[in-house]
């Protein structure tokens, strides 16, 4: 599978595709998720990332599929590290085919 460019925090995601068309305020959204106005707006804000426990109240609020939301967060998560993996110091490790 190739790997989207710089794709966006899942916060993003839920703000413009969740929360702007149903005109919802944070308070409001956090509420109904049973979550502070906090905890939701470092996600909105991309300071956290959604956890299977978040995922799963956005996909009982918002009748999505939670491996959706940690889908988008591992990719983001993905992309993010990846730009870093010049600088890890890894030693390949393989099996050689015996002929």
């Amino acid at each position: 599978m190739m790997q989207m460019y710089n794709p966006p925090h899942p916060g993003e995601i839920l703000r413009e595709l969740c929360l702007e068309p149903l005109n919802i305020s944070v308070t409001k959204a956090a509420k109904a998720l049973g979550v502070s106005r906090k905890t939701l707006s470092a996600i909105l804000n991309g300071r956290a990332g959604i956890s299977p426990e978040m995922a799963l109240r956005l996909s009982l609020a918002f009748d999505t599929s939670p491996e959706s939301w940690l889908n988008q967060q591992t990719q983001y998560d993905l992309w993010k590290t990846s730009q870093k993996s010049k600088k890890l110091k890894v030693e390949r490790l393989f099996v050689a085919n015996s002929a």
